[in-house]
Formats: structure tokens, C-alpha cells, sequence
């Protein structure tokens, strides 16, 4: 079996289908259903939605909803994000009006495409470096590392290796994944719930912000207004870049179901890349509705560094818009590969 079959196969393992169910845990007269196996259908197909009256109420009007917005009992998925969403009927019997709901899930109407790579260069790394986040920024690589009294965040030259600037961020933290916008670095923490903001050229601390509903920091990226935020599950915040609060988010699918283990995040040409926890492999995801339309197989790379005993798996996405390329390395790598995606 090829390498990209056996990594397309352990993401779909993964996966996990949710069934309807009424999310309030209320008990009703009636009960919302739908005609879709499991509640789930893909974008682009059409649900009928209906209700069921055991005591038979006698009903003036029943409406419809998906997410607080009217929809017809005849609901086509169109232009929506992927996910779980709240399907809600409002009945009206009685002089009376009771509202039941049930959960909707929406796939991707495609299965991602397969994209290859090419190993253009490779460069030193640390290989003590147990990496978190990596992004060039003015012709330079950033990099934050992980583990309790060894998180660092610093400054290199990818070519080298060599290390401008370096910060210890403290003992108690954990370091995670990182993003530069607007010559701010912003960098998170694993479990601690707060991140730091550094003035990005002199590495110096100027601020921190805590999360919101996310339990966990895991990877960062922006594209340019937005600031894109996972934190281990199927879900990528939204954060606004002036308050650094959680607005929104979207959902991570296939068209067989969801990703968990979102790691970290690079934005590249409009698209957000990210890694799977131990997983040598990245998805290429559709920031506005959460579709993963690619996934690249990088786990030949891994065999290509020194192996040794804290070797641990892929993790570390970076691009260079002056190159066009991405590079890639690991936690306790000894090479940083810049390479060039393309479908396979």
C-alpha cells in the first residue's frame, strides 16, 4: 500500500459522524426529523424536514429554521459552512407555540484532493527544537518551541540555521503555534489559556490575551484581517486582531466527516494548511465554509533526519511568498525541507 493511500486511509479513521438528536434536552409534543441518514447530508442536496405529533395536537402553522433563520420544510444545503448546525421547527397548536430541535450535519460535497511535493532544498535545524509554530516574516523564520522550562520563541536564518534572537518564555508555559500581522508576533500557549504579543523585529513582549471558549492553544495563522486559531479538535477560531477575542469559528470536514486534532496553521494563496497531531501529513482547508479540498502525504520526510530517541513527528509550516515554497520541518528535527506542492 502507497504511503498517500495508507494517510488518506488514517484520516478517514479519524472521522466521526454525529446523529440528530434534540440539543436542548428538552422534552416536547413533537419531535423535528428529517428524511437524511444520520442527520447528515453534503452541500448541495436537499433535506425534507417534518414533525411528529404522537398526541396527535391539532397544529395552526409550523416554520422552519436552520441557525435562528427561516428555511423551507424542503432545505438545500447551499453556500453554508460545513458542521454540525441547529435545525429548529416552531409549532404553533392550541393558542400555544413550542419549539423542538434537532442537529444537522453538512459534508463537503467532495473528497479532497491528493497533492504530492518536492524536496527543492534542505537546511539545518535544531534538532533540540521541539517545534510549535514557524512563519517567515521579512526574509526571516520565526519559530516557537514547546515542552514545560524549554519553550522558546526566535528569530533564525532559515539557511543557516543560525539564531538572531532568542526568548525563553518562562517555565510554567508550554509554547505553541505562532502568526506575524502587521509586524506583531502573536504566540500561544498549550494549557495556560493566555498568549503573548511581541513587537515582531525586537522579539520584546508587549501585551497577552486570554481565550475565549477554545480550552487550548494550538496553532495561529492569519491572512492579513483575520487571525485563525485551532485548538485540537475539529474546530479553527476566528480571532479579531485588535481584541484578539474568539468571534467565530468554523468546522473541519471531508465529505465522510470531521477532522479532529487541528495542530498548525500556515495561510498560503488563500487557503489554510494545517497539520493533524500526530499525523505526518497537512490538509489545505477552505477558510470559509471549513472543507478540507486537499491533503499532502508528508511522512517520507521523517525518514530523511537523523533518528533518534525524542525524534517526534511533523509539525512546522511555513511560507515564503518570495520563493513561492513551503517549508516544513519537525518536532526534534535536524532539517527544515523547503518543498513545492503540486496535485498528484
Amino acid at each position: 500500500m502507497s504511503s498517500s493511500k495508507l494517510f488518506i486511509i488514517t484520516v478517514l479513521s479519524l472521522l466521526l459522524w454525529t446523529c440528530g438528536d434534540n440539543p436542548n434536552g428538552k422534552k416536547s409534543n413533537f419531535s423535528l426529523r428529517t428524511d437524511a441518514k444520520n442527520n447528515t447530508i453534503a452541500l448541495g442536496e436537499t433535506v425534507k424536514l417534518s414533525i411528529e405529533n404522537p398526541k396527535n395536537k391539532t397544529v395552526n402553522s409550523i416554520t422552519y429554521q436552520l441557525n435562528d433563520k427561516p428555511i423551507d420544510e424542503n432545505f438545500t444545503a447551499s453556500d453554508l459552512p460545513l458542521g454540525i448546525h441547529t435545525l429548529t421547527a416552531k409549532v404553533a397548536y392550541d393558542n400555544t407555540t413550542e419549539e423542538t430541535s434537532t442537529n444537522l450535519t453538512i459534508l463537503n460535497n467532495e473528497a479532497p484532493v491528493i497533492y504530492s511535493y518536492k524536496i527543492i532544498n534542505e537546511y539545518p535545524h535544531d534538532i533540540t527544537s521541539y517545534t510549535q509554530g514557524l512563519e517567515f516574516h521579512n526574509g526571516f523564520l520565526y519559530e516557537s518551541t514547546g515542552q514545560y522550562g524549554e519553550s522558546k520563541l526566535r528569530k533564525v536564518k532559515h539557511d543557516t540555521g543560525e539564531v538572531l534572537k532568542s526568548i525563553n518564555i518562562g517555565n510554567q508555559f508550554f509554547g505553541e503555534g505562532l502568526t506575524i500581522m502587521n509586524d506583531k508576533l502573536y504566540q500561544l500557549t498549550w494549557k495556560e489559556n493566555i498568549g503573548f504579543v511581541y513587537n515582531a523585529e525586537t522579539l520584546e513582549k508587549t501585551g497577552s490575551f486570554n481565550y475565549g471558549k477554545s480550552k487550548e492553544g494550538w496553532g495561529l495563522c492569519n491572512d492579513g484581517k483575520v487571525i485563525y486559531k485551532s485548538d485540537g479538535t475539529n474546530k479553527i477560531w476566528k480571532l479579531n486582531p485588535e481584541t484578539l477575542a474568539e468571534e467565530d469559528y468554523i468546522q473541519i470536514y471531508t465529505n465522510a466527516g470531521k477532522i479532529e486534532s487541528l495542530n498548525e496553521l500556515e495561510y498560503i494563496n488563500g487557503k489554510i494548511y494545517a497539520n493533524i497531531y500526530q499525523r505526518n501529513g497537512v490538509l489545505i482547508i477552505n477558510p470559509e465554509n471549513g472543507a478540507v479540498e486537499g491533503v499532502i502525504d508528508f511522512s517520507p520526510l521523517q525518514k530523511l533526519v537523523k533518528q533518534h530517541p525524542e525524534l517526534d513527528v511533523l509539525n512546522g509550516i511555513a511560507y515564503n511568498p518570495t520563493t513561492n515554497t513551503i517549508f516544513v520541518t519537525g518536532k526534534d528535527w535536524d532539517k527544515l525541507f523547503e518543498v513545492e506542492v503540486f496535485v498528484k
